[in-house]
């Protein structure tokens, strides 16, 4: 199964900052330990015409160049830096690769991405470019360049902070299904409305939870019927876990695992394409967080495993 890291391209953040930077690298390092045949590659930087396709250009350029004002690496809640940049593309282009190698194998993994705050005009809540919404739109154009066909998508966004950057991108086309589970009085504070949005109340646990994720993708299933998705993007947030500092929901560690297992099963079952991407998480116990996203990968490389053809035995 391929995997795709930016993790060489460190954010340079002042001491004390609450973003945990290193989980990135420690996912990547622990992940052998994983059972799975794993392609582990470090994602190329997506071009400026690829961001181009969500993102406002004078935005790009402020980012790439550094012009951004201090109000807005203030909502961003990254100091601007060359680093700062380069880590956004690649880590665009992390999702990049992974859309493309799920359209060939089933499964792929951004070890990194999900950045969901990200407006096509601003960066919000540490994200700083829509990795998700970029992949999405090229994913489409290639694919109507090759089969002169209509790629639709699917969005399913598990972390545990509404996906507002993403539902504002595709609030008007029809060509993108965006759906949402997430804590109702969270961040951020304004939501914007997916196609199909759950609002969870605090201290919810794995019963109900998993209970409003089957209905959520019943009513999915439902809606998509006459146009099915032809890709999928899973933003398997980590931070709906107990042990999360800003989550605020109460899921176990066999309850995050059990969702995983849940949506891979999904969309296994439709033979849906899925690029898999980490989102958000931010454990008191920082190896907390890694664990289920290991889990996370785990669940990815059991319903990979189903995907790929089985080879015919010597008679």
């Amino acid at each position: 199964m391929q995997a795709f890291h930016s993790d060489n391209f460190t954010l340079p953040l002042p001491p004390g900052h609450t973003f945990p930077v290193s989980k990135y690298r420690m996912l990547r390092d622990q992940l052998p330990g994983v059972a799975g045949p794993w392609r582990v590659q470090e994602a190329q930087a997506a071009t400026d015409g690829e961001l181009a396709l969500a993102h406002a250009p004078d935005y790009v350029e402020a980012v790439l160049q550094g012009h951004l004002t201090a109000a807005q690496q203030r909502e961003i809640g990254f100091p601007w830096s060359p680093m700062m940049a380069e880590r956004s593309r690649r880590s665009v282009g992390a999702s990049i690769a992974a859309a493309r190698a799920a359209l060939e194998e089933g499964v792929a993994a951004n070890l990194a991405g999900g950045t969901h705050h990200a407006y096509a005009d601003r960066g919000s809540g540490y994200c700083v470019f829509n990795d998700v919404a970029v992949a999405a739109r090229l994913m489409q154009a290639e694919w109507h360049r090759r089969h002169r066909q209509l790629l639709r998508v699917l969005v399913i966004d598990l972390d545990v902070h509404q996906g507002n950057g993403t539902a504002a991108i595709f609030r008007d086309d029809t060509t993108v299904f965006t759906l949402s589970l997430h804590g109702a009085k969270n961040f951020p504070f304004r939501k914007e409305p997916s196609d199909l949005d759950v609002d969870l109340p605090d201290g919810c646990t794995d019963e109900r939870y998993l209970q409003a994720l089957d209905d959520a993708l019943e009513q999915v299933w439902a809606r998509t019927a006459a146009t099915p998705p032809g890709l999928v993007f899973y933003l398997a947030g980590a931070d709906p876990h107990e042990g999360d500092r800003l989550g605020r929901l109460k899921l176990t560690t066999a309850g995050m695992r059990e969702r995983d297992r849940r949506v891979f099963e999904a969309l296994r079952a439709r033979r849906l394409p899925v690029a898999l991407s980490m989102a958000g998480g931010y454990g008191r116990d920082l190896q907390t967080t890694v664990d289920v996203q290991l889990n996370t990968m785990r669940e990815a490389a059991a319903s990979w495993q189903l995907w790929q053809p089985k080879t015919q035995s010597s008679p």
